[in-house]
């Protein structure tokens, strides 16, 4: 055999030796390995036209001075084309007490827009086979006590099943204590409280389907909600500025008011998390929104599916699909967003698709000016009339304005709370 002979047979013994090495182990661990890692390239800005980009700006100048400005606002606005921030600017401060002023890296609580990380999250596991929109929550949760809700009924609010903001209170929850996701399901599993509406019949804003999926999310990944959400869209995305609140956090979290500028403070139900929690900046949120363009975290098939409108039982403008509420307009035009509120927190993101444009405008001094950002929506195209503009935040603050005026009495600060975080000191003679 000759010499060069001898050096290609030695070269390919050795592929392929490291080609079995690497398809050794078990199947599972191969399905991970593909799965679990999110790689994610960053995509350059648009271009925007000097014309459109002074446009643009005025409009949101305009706005953010007569809509928020003047009236008490305190937060951030930020509006982009293409990607490429048109308009950004921070009014008030971090702290109001301190005085620290606001800025690019303060981080809000995002209220409900955290239920598109959550929603996105279901469809990630999706895509990885790591379950079925059509699965059957009693599969995850084998004492569940509602029969025929799947998680797709879940991810679109048609399960029918109780708020947890209402019943956790009526059913004895003992208010001094945080409750979490597990301890809202037991609720349902050991009082198992009547559902609202038969499963997959009608269209019902309901927190505990968030609070659930979060659940579903951990068992499904074999990860906690805050570490697969960190992996999968926090990390790759560079969205430094942003986390899941745990109570952990409770000292440097931004603190949020009321419309009078007096403190909110936290109570039993601050503990949960995909319904709400989530902490983020309006450049975090662009990176966000701007990911779910370019098919790279998803498929065009998943995005399509998320955006579509599930609840079509009455006519109207208004629907919801997986994670994201949507007006649909008889032009034909739809404007893609998710409103927030918790405690003295208003949060806004919206997507205006066909222009690639988005509005994200986040507060933490009460203020429902916020939701009048879709105002802005016909400086890139027209997509409503003056007479449609609604408060798209009227459906989520009805759905818990019971139950949060009933907690006014039972705020806290975070200095009550202690060592082991789990369970709270009534705060005295609060009063609205």
């Amino acid at each position: 055999m000759s010499f060069l002979k001898k050096i290609q047979l030695l070269l390919y013994s050795a592929i392929l030796f490291i080609a079995c090495s690497q398809g050794s182990g078990s199947g599972n661990q191969k399905k991970n390995t593909e799965t679990d890692s999110t790689s994610y390239h960053e995509i350059e800005p648009g271009i925007v036209s000097a014309a459109d980009f002074k446009k643009y700006y005025d409009a949101a100048n305009g706005f953010y001075d007569t809509n928020l400005v003047a009236r008490g606002f305190n937060g951030a606005i930020l509006v982009a084309k293409n990607g490429r921030i048109i308009f950004e600017k921070y009014h008030g401060y971090f702290d109001l007490d301190k005085k620290d002023t606001l800025n690019q890296h303060s981080a809000f609580h995002i209220a409900s827009i955290t239920k598109t990380f959550t929603a996105m999250a279901i469809l990630k596991l999706a895509e990885q086979g790591k379950l079925k929109l059509d699965d059957d929550v009693i599969w995850y949760f084998p004492k569940f006590p509602y029969n025929g809700i799947t998680i797709k009924m879940l991810l679109n609010h048609r399960s029918g099943l109780p708020n947890y903001l209402y019943f956790m209170d009526k059913l004895g929850w003992d208010k001094t204590t945080f409750c979490d996701n597990k301890d809202v399901l037991n609720y349902l599993i050991t009082h198992q409280p009547p559902i609202a509406r038969q499963p997959d019949t009608h269209f019902s804003y309901c927190n505990t389907n968030y609070s659930l999926l979060g659940l579903i999310i951990e068992k499904a990944s074999g990860k906690s909600y805050a570490e697969y959400l960190q992996q999968t869209f926090f990390a790759p995305l560079k969205m430094h500025d942003t986390y899941v609140f745990s109570l952990a956090d409770s000292q440097r979290i931004m603190p949020s008011y009321n419309w009078r500028g007096k403190r909110e403070g936290l109570t039993f139900l601050d503990k949960g998390y995909g319904d709400k929690n989530i902490y983020s900046t309006p450049r975090d949120l662009l990176k966000w929104d701007q990911a779910l363009y370019n098919n790279q975290l998803f498929s065009a098939k998943t995005l399509e599916e998320s955006f579509a409108p599930y609840s079509n039982e009455k006519p109207g403008i208004k629907n919801y699909g997986f994670g994201w509420r949507m007006n649909i307009y008889p032009n034909g035009k739809k404007i893609i967003f998710h409103s927030g509120w918790w405690h003295g927190n208003n949060t806004m993101l919206m997507r205006l698709i066909p222009d690639s444009a988005s509005i994200i405008i986040l507060g933490n001094k009460y203020n429902r000016n916020v939701y009048e950002a879709k105002k802005l929506a016909n400086s890139f195209s027209p997509y409503f009339d003056i007479d449609e503009i609604e408060r798209p935040e009227m459906k989520e603050a009805t759905s818990i304005s019971e139950a949060h005026d009933s907690l006014l009495k039972n705020k806290l600060t975070s200095s009550n709370i202690t060592n082991k975080g789990t369970h709270l000191k009534k705060k005295n003679n609060l009063k609205r």
